[in-house]
């Protein structure tokens, strides 16, 4: 969307009329407030107030992605860490290539694409199979293939 004061780049950097947004506060606050429209655009909505975004990618990115053990369902699981400083359970089933090879997957309940870094895709490889006709890939947890779905 052009016009916007608001920018957001691929890296999940956020920018106000050029200038880098650093302050953690006011990034939480509009983290907080994020909606997307019914023709997908991405907006800040507080009260009677909407702030439409530019936005290069995705609002979120995934920053690091660690493999655990979930102690109380005793199975592994992969957790994502999101540029909002969120940490929440990937879910492998939305795990997706898009463009350029670069991986996504959906987050806030499902409401977010969120784009890999690089060191966050990194992460991720170490985990994921290839299959043996070299079509297709899929990550194995807990004796599970997840297949990861081309855009």
């Amino acid at each position: 969307m052009q016009g916007s004061e608001i920018r957001i780049d691929k890296e999940g950097i956020w920018y106000f009329r050029g200038a880098h947004m650093f302050r953690k506060e006011f990034l939480c606050i509009f983290f907080e407030n994020l909606k997307i429209d019914a023709d997908g655009n991405y907006l800040i909505e507080l009260g009677e107030e909407r702030c439409y975004l530019d936005v290069e990618d995705t609002a979120f990115v995934v920053t690091s992605v660690f493999k655990t053990h979930d102690q109380e369902e005793g199975s592994d699981c992969f957790h994502v860490l999101l540029t909002d400083d969120s940490m929440e359970k990937l879910d492998l089933n939305t795990l997706q290539i898009g463009c350029n090879n670069v991986p996504y997957c959906m987050v806030k309940d499902g409401k977010f694409k969120a784009r890999f870094s690089r060191k966050s895709y990194y992460q991720l490889a170490e985990h994921i199979e290839q299959s043996a006709d070299g079509n297709e890939f899929f990550v194995t947890l807990n004796g599970k293939k997840f297949y990861i779905q081309k855009d």
